[in-house]
């Protein structure tokens, strides 16, 4: 199978937010709304932005941001959800592979059974998607983000779907494909509006990270939409997963080791003062 992708073209984006809801409908993340009936008042944030942030229960929101371009005020609304990267942050630090990439589809996949919650894929992740919560009932801990509706039970596209989003996108912003095909239609559109007089406009995604995913066309600086102009996992990240972390399990190997020795040598000393 060809890697998959899913191509945002931003310009074709009137922030229905249709695929907010479908991406809760879907994966039975119900979140609740708070109301003035149940005690807790509606805040105005400033914003049409709802709900204000990703969360474990929000994989998926439009971020709306009002730009100022050439003296013309703009809406310009972004599709915020995993970008599914080929060289992932989250996959890189992931202490037990919990979060891995799918090498069929290319999309960055978790498995939340075996997840510890650790929050290290929060920190590597350039464009600070991955979301962590506990229960505070059970202390468990996990992380929860898009998974492009392969979840175990509500995988859409194992059965020949499409993914929710994209479904029931009304103006045809969202597309799902081969991603070889998405390169190209996204590049496609970009000549499109670079001729109609937005000459910022540009294909996000096809080589950022190793390739992402999820691409975007838009129509302007990927920093206009608050997306990293050259996003990067960080050093300390990777210092990590290929460092600290095989330092500390090397280390407590010896710790064991000493242990176990001591407790021989303890056992041997007790029989001889026995004698």
């Amino acid at each position: 199978m060809a890697e998959q992708a899913i191509l945002f073209d931003a310009s074709k984006c009137t922030a229905c937010r249709g695929c907010q809801v479908a991406c809760k409908q879907w994966n039975e993340n119900d979140e609740n709304i708070p109301t003035v009936t149940n005690g807790v008042g509606i805040v105005n944030r400033g914003s049409y932005e709802n709900p204000p942030d990703l969360s474990a229960t929000t994989w998926l929101k439009v971020r709306f941001t009002e730009y100022d371009g050439s003296g013309r005020i703009a809406w310009l609304f972004t599709r915020q959800a995993c970008m599914h990267c080929t060289e992932a942050g989250c996959v890189k630090v992931c202490p037990n592979g919990s979060v891995y990439r799918n090498e069929a589809t290319g999309f960055v996949e978790y498995n939340k059974d075996t997840c510890t919650g650790c929050g290290y894929c929060v920190d590597a992740c350039p464009f600070r998607i991955p979301r962590v919560h506990g229960n505070v009932l059970t202390g468990i801990t996990k992380m929860d983000k898009c998974t492009l509706c392969t979840t175990q039970g509500l995988n859409r596209l194992d059965v020949g779907m499409e993914p929710a989003c994209v479904k029931t996108c009304p103006t045809g912003a969202l597309q799902y494909g081969d991603r070889a095909g998405l390169i190209a239609a996204g590049s496609a559109r970009v000549s499109d509006l670079q001729a109609k007089g937005y000459s910022q406009a540009r294909l996000y995604g096809e080589h950022e990270l190793g390739g992402l995913h999820v691409m975007y066309v838009l129509q302007y600086g990927p920093e206009v939409y608050g997306l990293p102009v050259d996003p990067q996992i960080s050093a300390t990240s990777i210092a990590w997963k290929d460092v600290l972390q095989p330092v500390g399990w090397a280390v407590g190997g010896l710790t064991l080791v000493g242990l176990a020795m001591n407790w021989v040598v303890a056992r041997k000393n007790t029989g001889q003062e026995v004698k």
